[in-house]
């Protein structure tokens, strides 16, 4: 693995043979090992310098040999805004029980369940947040996605990814990020594995800017790694499935796609350990915005408000004085879609089990339950630490709408909104 540094415009090369990479020239009129060049690009072509991001490719054959005389298939569970279903769920602050993993025979591409979608596709704006299962291994099956990019956070399990750039093995407390366009299958590291995933239409994720925090904290650039060459040399009948605008199509070739055998640019799969996040925090007094866990973002055309951030919550220090430490009562234009990956997260009590899911969507107002309030509100106000707990959201500009597979569920809870029905009215305008 070598260092990332997501939407900074830094370049990487790597071989998996000696010599593989042509110096000085991008495409030779003959490359070595009779390689093909290839370019792979993530932006426009004109995008800035800082923005522009693309990868030269060399491989032993270029990609119209893969991705040609497609048939379109159905994926049932993988939708794509817009989508609106016609389940008559009643508008409200949701949450999910941990869905089960199933018995059968899945890969990451027909285990993929979707939640929630936003945006229009077709514009390149909004996301998908999907729950995956994967029971067995894609060995001749290869996948890429024209409509986003894949924020993959698995929950419980590993996967080891084959990109066509190489390997990545990411486990829980780890993300993966495939970008738009990039060839990939996904095996089972120790068992069966369950997780989120965000689809991000928009433009692809960055870091966010630090403004006064300054240089350093947050999600630091050298702990991105994108992986180093490694190629499958196959020649045997393999499938590979493509995702466009929402639809499924799927080509049948008589070779592995994953035939890179050098790379050099800065459009490139990588992985990401969310416990080397750094967190900052109120030292004194009250209470920072959310927005200071952010991992990263997916930037819109409007300054300041994302087409997707990626934000956690970790394990951390609480040290405010005569402060309310836990997340407060809010609405938010922002629409919310949360899961946790282990412990307990500290604004609910109980009912958000690892595995689980919950969607505040936009001006619904949410926060801490009954449980969680009483405690926060009479706790002594001494350092703790946060342990054992690792949650994370999806968080979007555009309101998230409700799939029918998601709505019903038997794991959706009905009772959610009780959680808050023990805050009563305590005001007495004689008592200060």
């Amino acid at each position: 693995m070598t260092q990332y540094m997501p939407g900074f415009g830094n370049d990487f090369e790597t071989e998996a043979l000696p010599g593989a990479l042509p110096q000085g020239q991008n495409s030779p009129q003959r490359c070595p090992y009779g390689l093909y060049a290839e370019q792979l690009s993530g932006t426009p072509f004109t995008a800035p310098r800082g923005a522009n991001e693309r990868s030269w490719l060399y491989r032993m054959r270029p990609s119209v040999r893969h991705a040609s005389h497609f048939t379109s298939i159905d994926v049932p569970y993988w939708k794509t805004a817009p989508h609106i279903a016609a389940h008559r769920l009643a508008l409200g602050q949701l949450r999910w029980d941990p869905l089960p993993i199933p018995d059968a025979p899945l890969t990451f591409v027909s285990g993929m369940r979707t939640i929630t979608t936003a945006g229009d596709v077709r514009t390149q704006t909004g996301m998908a947040a999907h729950v995956f299962f994967v029971t067995e291994n894609m060995d001749d099956d290869y996948f890429f996605n024209a409509d986003g990019e894949l924020l993959i956070v698995p929950q419980t399990g590993g996967l080891d990814i084959a990109t066509e750039l190489g390997q990545l093995i990411v486990t829980p407390g780890d993300i993966a990020v495939i970008p738009r366009g990039m060839k990939f299958k996904a095996g089972l590291q120790d068992g069966p594995a369950r997780g989120y995933v965000c689809e991000n239409y928009g433009a692809k994720f960055t870091l966010p800017g630090r403004g006064p925090i300054g240089a350093n904290c947050l999600a630091n650039p050298r702990d991105f790694k994108t992986p180093v060459a490694r190629y499958e040399d196959k020649e045997t009948a393999c499938r590979l499935t493509v995702k466009w605008c929402g639809g499924f199509h799927v080509a049948e070739i008589g070779h592995s796609p994953l035939d890179v055998v050098a790379w050099h640019g800065n459009y490139a799969p990588y992985k990401y350990d969310l416990r080397t996040f750094s967190p900052v925090g109120a030292i004194l007094f009250d209470h920072p915005d959310p927005s200071i866990y952010t991992v990263l973002t997916a930037p819109s055309g409007e300054a300041g408000t994302a087409n997707v951030d990626f934000v956690i919550f970790p394990e951390r220090w609480l040290v405010a004085e005569h402060s309310f430490r836990p997340p407060w009562f809010h609405m938010n234009i922002m629409s919310e879609f949360m899961g946790l990956i282990f412990g307990q997260y500290d604004a609910k009590a109980k009912g958000f089990a690892p595995g689980g899911i919950s969607l505040h969507n936009c001006m619904l107002p949410h926060g801490p339950d009954t449980q969680a309030f009483d405690r926060a509100s009479t706790v002594e106000l001494k350092p703790e630490r946060l342990e054992n707990t690792l949650a994370f959201m999806f968080e979007t500009r555009y309101p998230q709408q409700v799939t029918e597979y998601a709505a019903k569920l038997p794991e959706l809870q009905s009772d959610y909104a009780d959680c808050w029905s023990g805050l009563e009215k305590h005001f007495d305008p004689n008592r200060r």
